[in-house]
């Protein structure tokens, strides 16, 4: 890392250039966990941005920073460059989004009133578009305001300047330094676009792009990865002798290795440059050759496991959603095996991930750590296990406390251990004595594991926190005995179940912030609602808790603090509860609800202070509490009914629903 990285008052280049030098997706991701990113990501201009987002997800929290910035740079590529340039680099942002990103930014251009001026003028664009079943005429743009006249003068002036660009030479500089850090392919289309204006007398009917499939052989998100090191995207891998080993590579598959291959990839870095006693570095062939040998490998190996359609499954997969590339990338082989038996959806794969059990049957994913030999693909999250917390022994086997963690949706280790805790405090099942005497002869071994319970991954943390319990109540600071071990795998399983609930509840909010506001089921009383998970936040009567979800209002208001909605869920079992103990069941997690996310929050993720124009203190207009249905309700809807009402009438204030 560069000294005094990230200095954010610094360029654009020298804030991108430790990223650049990442040689997997998996090592973009990880990068970004030490910094700022929402910071970083306002911090750059759109183009710098533009390549930032080229190289695989962008965390979470600075994802609508990246969207921003890039439909922000087509409108003014379109301005500067004339349609016919800024056609190649809207094609190379398309290319290096995914389909729930460009749908982000088709809906932002608009909204704005630019989407028509813009990409709806740009024929290859319609087509990759429509290919990607995202057609421009299901993003109509708004109806024109007074505030669009004053936008629109001076463009006709613009445009007939922008098919000269030598005209202007500091629109051509900037230009040509941008067409520099394309990929070579769009280099190339650029020098095509230029030479077909010169030679057709800039007729528009003439200049055409032509396709772009071939520009990365079927593979919009990562190409970066193939030479890496050098920020120049494909470079020779697309020209000379290297074209045909690349091809040879299905677009499928060359994607399935770039972000599920794990430590694999390390190869191809120490490829670059790789050196031993007595041995020179390699020269750029050589290191081509083998960065090209160990993808090879690596396809074929993903091939053998998942199988041809299911590599394609999984590109397709990838390609849509920004979530699935960063949970593939970080999860490695064992995640995208996870997520082509969950169908795609990615919280029931992190929950396949999670009670996975080393040689337990009907589990891929754990068929796949049960038989992984040393020639075959290591993945990320066996590193992240192992390097996270080593000497932890078997406390910290991949498959637990390790494997929940998922920095880029806000649930950090302290986080998971946070609501983990607060679980284990409410588990119902049977607890050991609370006599130190009888816990020390008790003390469980995490060489000795009791039937049923070998190679079990939380053997190892229930042995941990057995012994950390055991020290607190020595100390007189445990509020509870230990769990029996039946019921630490049990408080585990629910814990587990929660988590997947609370993803799949996530989708389901952004699926409807994004329908029309008369239509919304929760969001109605946004205007343009920001959607944010495992939010800290703190009460003088509470202290510090991570709220499941925030929602904040990011439109424009007049004066006064943003509004601020709050959603607990609860993925709890109430089919077995009498009528009175549901009643009093659900009146304690509303009371829960209300008194940890309700009332005054003072906010503390300083991503938001810009949205709560410097009031770290707000109000809470409404606080919800959803329960997870299906099989976890009572049959009997007068009786949960009639616990709604009471629940309602005790504790006003809060909202009981059930999805």
């Amino acid at each position: 890392m560069p000294p005094g990285w990230p200095d954010f008052s610094s360029g654009g280049e020298e804030l991108l250039a430790p990223f650049l030098t990442c040689t997997s997706p998996a090592e973009f991701i990880a990068l970004q966990q030490r910094v700022d990113m929402p910071r970083l990501v306002e911090a750059l201009d759109d183009w710098h941005a533009v390549r930032l987002g080229a190289l695989g997800p962008v965390r979470e929290d600075a994802a609508h920073l990246l969207q921003r910035k890039r439909a922000a740079f087509l409108v003014t590529a379109t301005e500067r460059y004339g349609l016919f340039h800024a056609e190649v680099f809207a094609l190379f942002v398309l290319h290096s989004a995914y389909d729930d990103e460009v749908d982000g930014v088709l809906r932002l251009l608009a909204r704005d009133r630019q989407l028509g001026q813009t990409l709806g003028l740009m024929p290859a664009v319609h087509e990759e578009l429509k290919a990607r079943g995202m057609p421009l005429s299901g993003y109509p743009d708004r109806a024109e305001q007074a505030r669009d006249v004053p936008r629109g003068l001076g463009r006709a002036a613009r445009d007939a300047l922008s098919t000269s660009l030598g005209s202007d030479g500091a629109r051509y500089t900037e230009l040509s330094a941008r067409r520099a850090q394309l990929p070579p392919p769009y280099q190339q289309a650029l020098h095509e676009v230029e030479r077909a204006l010169a030679l057709r007398h800039f007729s528009a009917s003439s200049v055409a792009v032509g396709t772009f499939d071939a520009m990365t052989f079927g593979v919009p998100l990562g190409f970066y990865y193939l030479v890496a090191g050098t920020g120049q995207g494909a470079t020779s891998l697309s020209q000379g002798h290297y074209e045909q080993a690349t091809r040879e590579l299905a677009p499928a598959l060359l994607l399935g290795a770039l972000y599920a291959g794990g430590k694999g990839l390390r190869a191809l870095s120490e490829a670059r440059g790789a050196t031993g006693v007595g041995m020179p570095a390699l020269n750029e062939l050589q290191a081509m050759e083998l960065r090209l040998r160990s993808l090879q490998e690596m396809t074929r190996q993903l091939e053998a496991k998942l199988g041809v359609e299911g590599l394609r499954e999984l590109a397709r997969n990838i390609r849509a959603r920004r979530e699935v590339g960063r949970f593939v990338a970080v999860g490695g082989v064992d995640a995208a095996l996870a997520l082509r038996e969950a169908r795609g959806n990615v919280a029931r794969a992190q929950a396949l991930m999670s009670k996975a059990r080393p040689g337990a049957t009907g589990s891929s994913v754990a068929r796949s750590g049960a038989q992984k030999g040393p020639g075959q693909v290591a993945t990320v999250a066996d590193d992240a296990a192992r390097a996270t917390h080593k000497g932890a022994g078997a406390a910290e086997r991949p498959g637990g406390l390790a494997s929940l963690v998922d920095e880029g949706a806000g649930l950090t280790r302290e986080v998971v251990e946070a609501r983990l805790a607060l679980v284990e405090l409410e588990a119902p099942g049977p607890r050991l004595p609370r006599d130190a005497a009888v816990l020390e002869k008790q003390r469980p071994s995490p060489d000795a594991p009791p039937r049923g319970a070998e190679g079990n991954p939380r053997w190892g943390e229930y042995v941990a926190y057995y012994e950390k319990r055991l020290r607190e109540i020595k100390q007189g600071k445990a509020a509870e005995a230990p769990l029996r071990w039946a019921s630490y795998e049990q408080m585990w399983g629910g814990f587990t179940r929660g988590l997947a609930f609370e993803r799949l509840m996530v989708e389901v909010l952004e699926a409807d912030a994004r329908l029309p506001r008369a239509q919304r089921r929760f969001l109605g009383a946004f205007l343009k609602p920001r959607i944010e998970r495992y939010v800290g936040v703190k009460k003088p009567e509470s202290g510090l808790r991570y709220a499941d979800v925030l929602i904040i209002e990011e439109g424009e208001l007049a004066g006064g603090p943003p509004r601020v909605e709050t959603l607990s869920f609860k993925s709890r079992d109430l089919l077995r509860l009498d009528p009175d103990a549901l009643k009093e069941q659900m009146k304690a997690d509303a009371r829960e609800a209300l008194g940890k996310y309700g009332g005054t929050l003072d906010i503390r993720r300083d991503s938001l202070q810009h949205i709560l124009r410097g009031r770290s203190e707000v109000p809470v207009q409404r606080v919800r509490l959803v329960y997870e249905g299906g099989a976890l309700l009572p049959r009997n809807v007068e009786v949960l009914k009639a616990a709604v009402e009471t629940t309602k009438e005790k504790v006003p204030g809060v909202e009981v629903l059930f999805q």
